[in-house]
């Protein structure tokens, strides 16, 4: 089962047992967000396949991913497909089309060749020598988190992945003696999100070994701070939702989740909610969207999972 699929399939279970008027708050303001040409927006501007995948995302955790809202979205990706896109957004349209069609039916593609055509054509401009994926056309390096997202896209549309043990050694090389992985090699400290990011690359390829793992493992788990949530940096001192849901994911995948600290994680999580729906980043961040109550939601997901 591809890695994303599988994400989903642990996320929706895990949030079966929120509160259904909870879930329906962060839902209404979900579809709120929805523009008239059926994307959405981050917090200002134009509707963006980015945001977009992630309140599609979270609009299937919280149970409310309707026939009217996916057709509406289904819209707005069919006019990306084939346009010049940022590598983030290549592969957010990539996992929406994937959750409206297995979630919904929602048409979106005339045939599924041409979407592996468009993602096969656009990745290959960003492959480097090293193996990896670069962020944008005009960087000469390759990015952990770009070859994250390239990788679990191939994989989500089943298409091969090009010099798998190339694309390993190269992640495996930007593991640090700290145990966390580097989003570029020049860095010298691992990263929470670099290193989820790596953990699921290397999931995929089959090529975490138990050192590798326990090293990860160790140091995701020292990321976890009094606030109850994960740091994005052992030198950044306020933990942010984003960093505390890819923690949670990859401390999952490695299989060592229960040695957090639950009841603090969810204290944090709790803290970052807006009564009236919707989640901000962390301490100081009260205007909520799209993105992170995907994370907030996924996070209430992954600890309600693993009490379980």
């Amino acid at each position: 089962m591809a890695y994303l699929t599988e994400l989903t399939k642990r996320l929706l279970a895990g949030l079966s047992a929120m509160d259904p008027s909870r879930r329906q708050r962060h839902a209404a303001f979900l579809v709120g967000l929805q523009n008239a040409d059926g994307g959405f927006s981050g917090r200002q501007g134009p509707s963006n396949p980015y945001y977009t995948s992630f309140a599609l995302r979270a609009l299937a955790l919280a149970g409310s991913l309707t026939d009217t809202v996916a057709h509406r979205a289904a819209r707005y990706l069919r006019q990306q497909i084939g346009r010049p896109l940022a590598l983030v957004d290549l592969v957010s349209v990539v996992f929406a089309v994937g959750l409206l069609e297995a979630m919904t039916g929602a048409h979106v593609l005339g045939t599924a060749a041409d979407i592996r055509r468009w993602l096969w054509e656009s990745l290959e401009a960003l492959r480097r020598p090293d193996g990896g994926y670069a962020k944008t056309a005009d960087s000469s390096t390759s990015s952990t988190y770009g070859t994250f997202l390239a990788v679990v896209s191939l994989e989500l549309l089943e298409m091969p992945i090009a010099a798998p043990q190339q694309v390993a050694g190269l992640i495996r090389s930007r593991q640090r003696p700290d145990g966390g992985f580097v989003e570029l090699d020049a860095m010298r400290h691992g990263g929470t999100n670099p290193t989820a990011a790596a953990v699921a690359v290397l999931r995929v390829l089959d090529a975490c070994d138990t050192a590798c793992a326990q090293s990860a493992a160790r140091f995701l788990l020292t990321m976890q701070n009094a606030e109850g949530g994960f740091r994005a940096h052992a030198r950044i001192p306020l933990a942010d939702l984003l960093s505390t849901f890819t923690a949670l994911a990859a401390l999952g995948d490695l299989g060592v989740l229960a040695q957090i600290d639950a009841q603090a994680a969810r204290r944090f999580i709790a803290q970052c909610e807006d009564p009236q729906g919707g989640f901000g980043g962390g301490w100081g961040d009260a205007v909520p969207d799209a993105e992170y109550t995907f994370y907030g939601l996924g996070g209430e997901s992954l600890l309600s999972a693993a009490a379980h």
